[in-house]
């Protein structure tokens, strides 16, 4: 069973008493059997939820040598409830500036893990859902050297940021994308265009559809825990 080491409020975390600044409100959870070198998954929630929310899920897939850390996304939501990474013009067009402050948070605080943390770089996966997604592709795309893997939930890759994203110098990355057919929130083709993208840059992509709309199934969670393991264990 895993331990909670603490949930954070403010912008520091604790290692061994000491606190280190880090970017994002955050939760991080332990490995079953703790090492000085972690696989590590960085769960990256959805618009109008929090930290918590993606917790359960990870610890569903049965990891349990994983370091796990679920930061919240820095902006209040406009509906006024949970969290959200940025606002949106649209479907599909990050609100720039939003965008890109919350993106700049998130790669100072996986820098920030790194450094405080026992965190393996070559074994340190993003997974997000919604939101969340699209934040994981865009830290992952512009540094994908960085990277084992990308779980990417229901989002897309934001080509219409501006961003220098890397889309042609993937080799190396996997991801596991997956969608639902029926998702109302972010259109089934926005999901498809996203695993056409990586695997033109030469990425090693698993993708899936799902007979759901804009969530996740048990079924994604069977496929993301193969996807997953499969991919630690090389």
């Amino acid at each position: 069973m895993r331990e909670v080491w603490q949930r954070v409020s403010g912008r520091a975390y604790m290692k061994q008493g000491k606190p280190i600044a880090a970017s994002l409100e955050h939760l991080v959870f332990c490995p079953a059997k703790p090492s000085n070198n972690c696989a590590t998954l960085v769960a990256l929630h959805g618009r109008g939820t929090d930290a918590n929310d993606l917790v359960p899920l990870v610890l569903a897939l049965g990891l349990d040598d994983i370091l796990l850390f679920a930061p919240r996304a820095p902006l209040p939501f406009s509906l006024g409830v949970g969290f959200a990474w940025y606002g949106l013009n649209e479907v599909g067009v990050p609100q720039p500036q939003t965008f890109r402050a919350s993106l700049d948070l998130l790669r100072n605080f996986i820098l920030e893990i790194k450094k405080g943390y026992p965190v393996d770089p070559e074994r340190l996966i993003l997974l997000g859902f919604s939101q969340g997604t699209v934040m994981a592709y865009a830290a992952a795309l512009l540094d994908p050297d960085s990277f084992r893997g990308i779980a990417a939930l229901s989002g897309y890759v934001p080509i219409k940021s501006g961003l220098p994203l890397q889309l042609e110098k993937l080799n190396g990355l996997s991801a596991f994308i997956s969608h639902g057919m029926y998702d109302e929130i972010i259109p089934v083709q926005f999901g498809r265009e996203s695993a056409e993208f990586l695997k033109k840059a030469g990425a090693h992509v698993v993708y899936r559809e799902y007979a759901m709309g804009h969530e996740v199934s048990e079924e994604t969670l069977r496929d993301l825990a193969v996807w997953t393991k499969n991919l630690l264990s090389r």
